[in-house]
């Protein structure tokens, strides 16, 4: 698989696993230290001593306004966090674009008769990350994650299986479909390798219980070879990177208000 024909794959993949419940309307910019972006910008080990990213200012940061920076700044953010422990149960998820882009942009690299086989495959998934991905669940003993996707009849519906196929629970009070399931460990960042991240991977994911190759199999070794990786902003909360093979693709948050509010109680 070439590399254009990995990304336009990749970024309406990253909406199924994704998605964003960001409202379009004006966010106020946290007050948040960056270093130099560009030719200027420093190395890590540089920006944490000259720029060091404090509690105070990591307490700043929602899943709704760490949206309204540029790339460059995000990688700034995330290459000051630490892994933090490996998360447990389920965790609400945003995924966005920075710089302005969106999953058609990226889709809209292939082209000819690959883009529009691609296309067609495209349609399915992006159904599934604009309205129907809502985040992941961790299950720390095991080893594995899953995605939270809503309305399990569409899904079902759009990849020709059986409800009966696809696991279901209930999650956040919703009976919801748990599907693309990954590996989990703590591993080193593809990013910054100075320290280790979070790691979820769906390129060995076939063995896992459940798996469904029709639905599973776009995110495994013979599909687009997903990793995700994130670290802890602050407790119950985390910022994430997905990868497509070696190939960057988007940024995305989970967050567990039970997990934060226990954590901060302790802590008080």
């Amino acid at each position: 698989m070439n590399k254009q024909t990995l990304i336009s794959f990749a970024a309406v993949l990253g909406t199924a696993m994704l998605l964003s419940f960001g409202c379009g309307e004006a966010r106020e910019v946290p007050d948040i230290p960056f270093g130099p972006t560009g030719d200027a910008a420093l190395s890590f080990d540089e920006l944490e001593s000259q720029f060091p990213l404090d509690e105070t200012a990591r307490a700043l940061l929602t899943q709704e306004n760490i949206e309204v920076f540029d790339q460059e700044h995000i990688d700034q953010i995330y290459a000051r966090l630490k892994g933090g422990p490996i998360p447990n149960g389920p965790y609400h998820g945003s995924f966005f674009f920075a710089d302005g882009a969106t999953f058609r942009n990226l889709s809209d690299v292939g082209g000819g008769l690959r883009g529009r086989a691609i296309d067609a495959k495209l349609d399915k998934l992006t159904q599934i990350g604009e309205m129907l991905w809502r985040g992941k669940v961790f299950y720390r003993r095991q080893k594995e994650l899953r995605n939270i996707i809503d309305k399990e009849v569409v899904v079902a519906g759009l990849f020709g299986v059986s409800l009966d196929q696809m696991r279901r629970e209930k999650v956040f009070g919703e009976d919801v479909a748990l599907l693309f399931p990954a590996k989990l460990y703590r591993g080193e960042s593809l990013f910054d390798n100075r320290r280790p991240s979070v790691i979820i991977d769906y390129a060995d994911n076939s063995d896992i219980d459940g798996f469904i190759e029709a639905i599973d199999g776009l995110a495994g070794k013979n599909g687009l070879a997903v990793r995700d990786e994130i670290r802890q902003i602050r407790p119950g909360f985390y910022l994430g990177r997905a990868y497509f093979g070696p190939v960057f693709g988007l940024n995305f948050t989970l967050y567990n208000e039970d997990v934060a509010t226990t954590q901060e109680a302790a802590e008080s």
